[in-house]
């Protein structure tokens, strides 16, 4: 798919949260003919201004569009925003399902998929607020070999890099719990080792100094750490959504016999977190508690 053909794909992005409208706006700053629908429609109005149409309903976005874009917290949502703009879905449109819901639900999306005619592709996205807004996610991704070239069409507007895992719908939802769970334990780790430093009576920051640019260290830890101690909580990934990806990771152990008792642990801490209030904050709030 060339720069010149993206023009005349029909995008509707359903979600406008912090990671949708973050692909909306890419997507239409890249010449997609982008429409965009939001449960809150006030959320998506400041999208008009980069050139995407906000919709009023998700039949209105989805009318007529090539590809459909699902960008929402869970697998109920995101089965509720499809079946609301079924009135408007193009036959033989192409879905891509870029939230983190599990395989149960990405099983049920892709049959509810196949019953209305759709092409389905699994492709949860690695990255959080700033990849996002700099069109630098990675995307992985699972589906049908034939037909992909609109949906790396718009990986390439969105992305950095993608990760074609199989052609089996889950896969890619596989391959994302997996690697959230690392993302979680690094957040719980870089929370635990700071406050141990503070509670020694240290200054945290030495944490942060002591491995820097050594085998210990990583952007992540970095960039997380500091947002810790600067106590700047604004939201990437909230502590709400970490919750809800730590009880998929638990559920897939479940299903696959793996003990993951590190996130058990984190989940609990996230909890913590939620009943203290933090829930909106980003995940980095696991510091607080």
């Amino acid at each position: 798919m060339t720069q010149d053909t993206q023009p005349s794909l029909a995008v509707a992005v359903l979600g406008a949260g912090i990671i949708g409208a973050a692909v909306a706006r890419n997507l239409a700053r890249k010449g997609f003919a982008a429409r965009v629908w939001n449960r809150t429609p006030q959320k998506a109005q400041p999208l008009a201004a980069d050139g995407a149409v906000v919709c009023a309903d998700a039949a209105d976005a989805a009318r007529g569009a090539d590809l459909i874009i699902t960008v929402l917290k869970d697998g109920p949502a995101v089965l509720a925003a499809m079946r609301a703009a079924a009135g408007g879905l193009k036959a033989g449109a192409t879905w891509l399902q870029l939230s983190t819901v599990g395989a149960p639900a990405t099983a049920e999306l892709a049959a509810w998929a196949a019953a209305h005619g759709l092409a389905f592709y699994d492709a949860p996205l690695l990255g959080t607020r700033q990849p996002a807004e700099a069109g630098q996610l990675v995307m992985l991704a699972s589906g049908p070999r034939q037909g992909r070239e609109p949906a790396q069409a718009v990986f390439d507007a969105i992305g950095r890099r993608t990760l074609w895992v199989s052609e089996r719908a889950g896969d890619a939802s596989g391959l994302k719990l997996a690697l959230n769970s690392w993302a979680l334990a690094l957040t719980h780790g870089a929370a635990e080792s700071l406050a141990l430093a503070r509670g020694l009576g240290l200054d945290p920051a030495l944490v942060l100094d002591a491995v820097a640019g050594g085998p210990l260290d990583s952007p992540y830890l970095q960039a997380k750490g500091k947002a810790m101690l600067a106590g700047d909580y604004t939201a990437s990934f909230t502590v709400d959504n970490a919750a809800k990806d730590a009880e998929l990771i638990l559920a897939a152990a479940a299903e696959a016999g793996v003990a993951m008792d590190c996130a058990a642990a984190g989940l609990r801490r996230f909890q913590r977190a939620m009943d203290a209030g933090h829930g909106d904050k980003d995940m980095a709030a696991s510091f607080l508690v």
